[in-house]
């Protein structure tokens, strides 16, 4: 049976905040080698037998940042299924199962998070084989990891009697029950009885199996996927189900939804089965555990960019636009990016995630995105802005370009750095090139090309009473954002 990788690609960017935004979370980020996360995640699997290409669930926000780190690994996904608001993993899960059954008669499918490291590929196959034997049986997997220490930042598995019948095979045992993130206290009883392991978040079971379960224990998850799919269109790259019909969908979990619930089945032939997975697992949930995942100096720090350490001791300091020093600071953590300095105590990194609630509240944009945002034509990055103006840095890709578009309430002054620009004025075209520039007026329809073979740059001023960027009206676009 055709094993088929279903990865999910949600995530709302607040747990390694400031260096991931809700418009780019972590696994779009190279957090542990040169690769961004979901790209390490897609090629682990690719040596697997009968493994067929994967199939992804993304939020609609993050669909070109998706689609162009795949294409730069050469891989063509099975489906891109485009999420319109997030409905956490049971709800995603059950539309990549309904598409994977479209598509053929049953598959064993292969459920991962896009923002996890596995180290130990062998190790980690090793259980995708045993999980693929056992799933074929009718058994739902759940992979669980053994804790290294008291971490209260994690789901646990309360695991039963062993069924493994090999000593070659990874240990499995029955699963008895799901316990929610523990205090510290429980966490360190979790640890030392050795009967509880970490819920990895990684899940194997027949597509029909889930499709029966879900349809069993939350019946209206499966009806309000199935008429998004039903409605759902092809567009381009990317497959969009009906926004309707999903944001009626409840909220749930894997577990919640249906994993939990089978543990009080009383099918002998048929329980949920827990795999220990022994493979240098990490889902860098939190700035010290991007710390533990990476390799560390002799004074068990991790830097990165323009940094200075002195005096300094199981640290992460993390630089990406500026010299950052460090002077006798013992188990901190220091991010600096281009709008945000976060200095935590490792003991304290799960307390990110109440900055992040209280920028949303005060409505500022620093949660959101970066400096740089990314387009499916390229970048643009804020270098200066006051009232009034506001100065950009604007890369387009080759034979790339905006949409045809104008401001009711700016107007734009535009100076080519380097390469070729075609600029579109009403019915004037002009090819500009480097230390030339042109006018746009407030009100005028226009679009910037770059119709050359290497990347434009140019600088951008906005002048006007109102700079926002949802002061865009489109007229025609090349990427379907003209609603």
């Amino acid at each position: 049976m055709y094993l088929q990788p279903i990865i999910l690609s949600g995530g709302s960017g607040t747990r390694l905040w400031p260096l991931s935004r809700e418009h780019f979370p972590k696994q779009l980020l190279s957090l542990v080698g040169e690769r961004t996360m979901i790209q390490d995640t897609i090629l682990r699997i690719g040596n697997l037998e009968n493994v067929l290409p994967p199939l992804i669930v993304c939020n609609e926000e993050h669909r070109f940042l998706v689609a162009e780190q795949i294409r730069q690994i050469g891989i063509i996904p099975q489906q891109l299924i485009l999420e319109p608001s997030g409905r956490n993993t049971a709800p995603a899960l059950t539309l990549a199962a309904l598409s994977a059954l479209d598509k053929r008669e049953n598959c064993i499918l292969l459920v991962m998070p896009a923002d996890h490291v596995i180290r130990d590929i062998e190790s980690f196959h090793q259980c995708i084989t045993l999980g693929h034997q056992l799933a074929e049986k009718n058994h739902p997997v759940v992979f669980g990891v053994a804790p290294t220490h008291p971490e209260s930042g994690y789901g646990y598995i309360e695991v039963g009697e062993s069924i493994t019948e090999s000593a070659i095979l990874p240990t499995a045992f029955k699963l008895q029950s799901f316990k929610e993130k523990p205090d510290r206290q429980t966490a360190q009883f979790y640890l030392e009885t050795k009967r509880y392991l970490w819920n990895s978040g990684m899940f194997m079971f027949k597509a029909s199996t889930w499709i029966e379960k879900i349809s069993t224990y939350t019946p209206k998850i499966l009806q309000a996927c199935t008429q998004a799919i039903d409605k759902g269109v092809q567009d381009g790259d990317f497959f969009r189900v009906d926004r309707v019909a999903f944001t009626s969908c409840p909220s749930d979990s894997i577990d919640y939804a249906v994993m939990e619930k089978l543990t009080d089945q009383k099918d002998n032939a048929f329980f949920p089965i827990v795999i220990s997975l022994e493979a240098g697992w990490s889902d860098v949930g939190a700035w010290p555990s991007l710390l533990e995942a990476n390799t560390r100096d002799e004074q068990g720090n991790l830097a990165k960019g323009d940094t200075y350490l002195d005096s300094t001791q199981n640290s992460l300091v993390l630089a990406e636009n500026r010299m950052v020093a460090a002077i006798g600071l013992k188990d901190t953590m220091v991010i600096e990016t281009s709008d945000a300095v976060l200095v935590v105590h490792k003991d304290y990194a799960q307390n990110v995630k109440n900055i992040v609630a209280q920028l949303k509240k005060e409505n500022r944009a620093e949660h959101i995105s970066h400096r740089k945002v990314y387009r499916p034509w390229g970048y643009y990055e804020s270098i200066d802005f006051g009232s009034r103006f506001q100065v950009k840095r604007i890369m387009v890709n080759p034979n790339a370009s905006l949409s045809l578009q104008m401001h009711h309430h700016r107007a734009e002054h535009w100076i080519v750095v380097s390469g070729t620009a075609r600029v579109i004025r009403d019915n004037e075209v002009a090819l500009l090139s480097e230390n030339q520039s042109t006018y746009i007026p407030l009100g005028i329809k226009h679009r910037l090309e770059n119709p050359g073979k290497v990347p434009l740059e140019i600088i951008e001023v906005q002048s006007g009473s109102y700079l926002g960027e949802d002061d865009i009206v489109r007229f025609e676009d090349h990427y379907g954002r003209t609603q």
